[in-house]
């Protein structure tokens, strides 16, 4: 099973932050003041939306092929008044976890361990979260 894959619509006007929205999944809008940081800022918020569709009871869009949105008149509006498009992944859980075993030099534990207990999480949690945002970009 493939990474499912969301074609975000990237927008700026003058004296704001970067937006993106997604054809594919409304409501769920990421920004962020530095384009750079918006692929990151678009995946976590992304897989959060998605949570909380899932919490809710309610079904989750499925993504349509690039060709598809590309074809939608408001994305073809935007992309005229110069927006721009990021493919932006969803980095859902499985829905099932998996032991594995991992060797990491004392000190990094000692600092994972702390890092997860400041923010409430489980040393699987922490690092499955890390996970996630480095592999988002």
């Amino acid at each position: 099973m493939g990474t499912k894959l969301y074609l975000g619509v990237v927008e700026k006007d003058e004296d704001s932050a970067f937006g993106m929205w997604f054809a594919d999944m409304p409501g769920c809008f990421p920004a962020s003041d530095a384009l750079e940081d918006l692929p990151r800022e678009a995946a976590l918020l992304l897989r959060q939306h998605v949570e909380a569709l899932e919490s809710a009871g309610r079904p989750v869009p499925a993504p349509r092929s690039l060709a598809e949105v590309m074809a939608e008149p408001e994305v073809r509006a935007a992309l005229a008044h110069g927006a721009t498009t990021l493919l932006v992944p969803l980095l859902a859980d499985g829905g099932r976890t998996v032991r594995v075993n991992v060797t990491v030099e004392r000190g990094l534990l000692e600092q994972i361990d702390a890092a997860a207990e400041t923010r409430g999480l489980s040393r699987s949690a922490f690092l499955a979260q890390a996970a996630r945002e480095k592999i988002a970009g």
